[in-house]
């Protein structure tokens, strides 16, 4: 990683855990959010893994798949703890998306659980 970014990256989680109690006081949720793409074998993975490290926080791995509804995503979320990093992989790979990209929406019987949701709890919460 270019040493540049990676000094920004570590200030910018520096800065996230000074502000906690910022966050407290105007009533917003203490998180913060990075979307890393690329193709398999850049670093993604590490880089995740090196945060959580650097930050003494736990990683949960969301499976969308796995996921059956709205509401079982929601407590699951709310079940994580407060300390923690959320990995949701291949966001893009959902059938929602797919769909929406082909021009037709075929429901998936097994996961209901909307896009919409999901960057709703991510902004909000």
């Amino acid at each position: 990683m270019d040493p540049s970014i990676k000094q920004a990256l570590i200030d910018d989680l520096n800065r996230f855990v000074r502000r906690r109690g910022f966050y407290r006081r105007v009533g917003k949720a203490w998180k913060r959010g990075y979307l890393l793409y690329g193709p398999p074998g850049t670093g993604k993975s590490s880089l995740i893994a090196a945060m959580a490290n650097y930050l003494k926080f736990s990683i949960y791995d969301l499976e969308l798949a796995s996921i059956h509804s709205n509401s079982e995503l929601r407590s699951l979320l709310v079940s994580t703890s407060n300390r923690s990093i959320l990995v949701i992989e291949d966001i893009d790979c959902s059938n929602e998306l797919q769909n929406r990209q082909s021009g037709r929406f075929v429901p998936n019987e097994r996961s209901q659980v909307k896009m919409s949701s999901i960057i709703a709890y991510m902004f909000r919460h």
